[in-house]
């Protein structure tokens, strides 16, 4: 395969990128022409410290450029997300629940210099959205300003989709939003998907799965605490301010719950 073209059928497809096999042993995430440059060189400096830190993550082997694209060389991992998983066997869903927690408290141990700052980047979010008013968005401004500042690395959106589980056990994928901040943001992050993102998500979660959506979340930050010295009680402080910065997502599916929170934790 020549450098200059661009495999035809890509495996997966986000906001950021598309996701392509470039050949037996490795993937190309593709990033779209928009994404800047450092976001990416970011990504890659930061997954090759995770692999030497022993995170599990796929290895980072090189970047490269296609077409005025700029992507990033990955190890194959063979196997399904941990969503995948839990659609098929929705019966796994205590042993996921704990491992998603083991995963996030695991590289919540760690610093990585000269990350973005999770406080900076929450602001600047929240600045720019248009899915919340002046008042309320000064509040949430206000909320964040008073919450401490800590440099623990954070994945910035940690869910069961970035999980995949493989042939070694559960690995860590997509870093794009990786930056050094308070874990109790992370977390709260994650557990807002698991709650609002669930209900949103339509006919992506099965019946039976949604059913079991509550007993994942409550299992999974259960055991996340039960490792840490967080306080779970202190996510209350941080959900306004991550259902803020969430709101710039535009998920139509969310907004109208987003918002709810934000104006009774805010008011």
């Amino acid at each position: 395969m020549q450098p200059e073209s661009i495999p035809e059928k890509p495996l997966a497809e986000g906001r950021t990128a598309e996701v392509f096999v470039w050949d037996d042993n490795t993937i190309l995430k593709l990033y779209h022409e928009w994404c800047p440059a450092d976001w990416i060189e970011r990504e890659f400096q930061v997954v090759q410290a995770l692999t030497t830190a022993g995170i599990p993550t796929p290895a980072a082997t090189g970047t490269i450029k296609i077409k005025g694209r700029r992507g990033i060389l990955f190890e194959k991992i063979q196997g399904m997300s941990m969503l995948a998983d839990l659609r098929a066997h929705p019966l796994l869903v205590f042993r996921h629940a704990v491992s998603l927690a083991e995963l996030q408290s695991q590289f919540h141990q760690l610093t990585i210099p000269g990350l973005n700052q999770y406080h900076d980047s929450l602001e600047f979010i929240i600045k720019r959205t248009s899915g919340i008013a002046g008042p309320l968005r000064e509040k949430a401004l206000s909320q964040l300003r008073s919450l401490p500042r800590k440099d623990c690395l954070c994945h910035g959106d940690f869910h069961p989709g970035n999980v995949m589980m493989s042939a070694r056990g559960p690995v860590i994928i997509d870093w794009m939003t990786a930056c050094s901040g308070n874990p109790l943001a992370d977390v709260t992050r994650t557990s807002m998907i698991l709650s609002i993102g669930i209900k949103g998500a339509g006919k992506q979660i099965s019946p039976l799965l949604r059913l079991f959506s509550s007993l994942f979340h409550q299992v999974y930050l259960d055991r996340y605490f039960k490792l840490t010295s967080g306080k779970k009680a202190e996510m209350d402080l941080w959900m306004p301010v991550i259902c803020a910065a969430r709101l710039d997502e535009k998920i139509p599916s969310e907004q109208e719950a987003l918002l709810q929170i934000i104006s009774r934790q805010l008011s």
